[in-house]
């Protein structure tokens, strides 16, 4: 029982609350090490490009080249498992069929005083994505990022993609075509974003970046933040399940496992009101850990930040959650929605026994890329509207001014501010002098 605080114990609130607050994202030191990464690109461009590549993948550009082109496309195909090629297109199929309804309509009206207001929606002129590569394979990452661009009618997508010397796996490479990506650059870290963000003579520059990465590749987006637009700075992966002990313990095992096998800073929590249950699932976790591939990674994230909460009752659970504001919030009851109305701060929820956090991940619509690190108290996952701007349109005539502007220019007067002021008046006196 050395993962599961139960709500009996002593000091149970001050111990969670330290819980909650850990601080997860440990590579705290990267700030000035990125910051000299992206000074170099803005003072020497393709030149430091080519050196960081080659320092941290091994991989000479200017020798092997940068951009993928149709014949590494074609060949990713014939290298690709058939099956995964038709799983990734239904992926991409539903993806794309989910973002399509969050396409916003326009707003045009005329009001009671004759002014004419618009709303109108456009989408940006370019994105970057970035995707984790080398021997790491994550085409939902290119699914998930390329989709929206497409479907927001973003007319230039380029993705970066780290190729650790020069291997790139082809389902990436596949994925990206499916999804209508248009450069891809063999390129990843820090430099990528950088050059993304700022242009070189051979990466095109991009107006907002999405896409997660390491530590490196969130600090550099932090640090450029202003510079371009970014989706969000995401930390390690999160994952709270609440259950009742009528939920298989290995079916809960295995949804937490499937986080902390992301990375040693991952985080799964079990929220459940039955001690025979919790522990049940803890031993399924010690048990089920040793057969996966990336067991040492899980048990290093479920040793640090791995826990199980007993608490007196499932109700108790919503204040909790709300508190912590999980990435991916699985809620395994007989009646998940008596819950789910109540949990305002979550990136993602899944309701019910059969809907594992994976489904999510993958095909079943909405997109994976999620807020972490408890914004979601105040952040939502990336959709079709990240894609696009919003620009208001006001149009008045001179009845229309006269009717508003008095008000305008009082508000203008206490403010201090008489151009402002003047500007509304002088169009209405010389028109009466006319």
């Amino acid at each position: 029982m050395k993962k599961i605080l139960n709500f009996s114990s002593k000091n149970f609130s001050k111990i969670l609350n330290s819980y909650i607050l850990n601080n997860r994202n440990t590579n705290l030191d990267l700030s000035e090490k990125v910051k000299k990464i992206v000074n170099s690109i803005i003072d020497e461009g393709d030149k430091a490009l080519s050196e960081l590549t080659f320092k941290y993948d091994n991989y000479n550009i200017e020798k092997e080249g940068i951009s993928i082109n149709e014949k590494d496309i074609n060949n990713a195909y014939k290298e690709c498992n058939k099956e995964l090629v038709i799983a990734l297109e239904k992926a991409a199929q539903r993806i794309s069929d989910f973002h399509e309804k969050q396409i916003p309509n326009n707003i045009s009206y005329t009001d009671d005083n004759n002014v004419e207001l618009a709303s109108r929606w456009t989408p940006l002129d370019s994105v970057g994505l970035y995707v984790p590569g080398g021997k790491a394979s994550y085409p939902s990452s290119v699914i998930m990022t390329a989709i929206p661009a497409k479907i927001a009618k973003v007319p230039e997508v380029s993705m970066c993609v780290p190729s650790p010397k020069g291997y790139l796996n082809p389902s990436i490479l596949v994925a990206a075509k499916i999804c209508g990506v248009d450069n891809i650059y063999k390129i990843g870290g820090a430099q990528a974003v950088a050059a993304m963000a700022y242009g070189t003579n051979t990466i095109k520059r991009v107006n907002k970046i999405f896409g997660p990465g390491n530590a490196w590749v969130a600090e550099a987006k932090r640090q450029l933040f202003g510079k371009v637009g970014i989706d969000m700075v995401a930390g390690p992966s999160e994952i709270l399940v609440i259950s009742d002990d009528k939920s298989n313990p290995n079916w809960i095992a295995t949804d937490l496992l499937s986080q902390a096998e992301h990375d040693t800073e991952s985080q799964s929590i079990l929220i459940t009101d039955n001690i025979e249950f919790a522990t049940k699932v803890e031993s399924a976790v010690d048990s089920l850990i040793e057969s996966l591939e990336r067991k040492d990674i899980a048990k290093a994230s479920w040793s640090k930040n791995g826990i199980i909460i007993v608490l007196e009752s499932l109700e108790h659970s919503i204040e909790i959650v709300n508190k912590i504001a999980p990435e991916h919030l699985e809620i395994s009851t007989d009646n998940p929605e008596l819950i789910a109305e109540k949990i305002n701060n979550a990136g993602s929820i899944f309701l019910g026994r059969f809907v594992p956090e994976a489904i999510g991940d993958y095909i079943a619509g909405p997109n994976h890329v999620l807020p972490t690190a408890r914004t979601a108290r105040f952040s939502s996952g990336i959709s079709t509207l990240d894609y696009m701007r919003r620009t208001s349109l006001i149009k008045c005539d001179l009845e229309a001014l006269t009717e508003i502007a008095p008000s305008a220019i009082k508000i203008a007067e206490n403010e201090g501010l008489e151009a402002h002021a003047l500007s509304m008046k002088i169009r209405m006196s010389d028109f009466k002098n006319e």
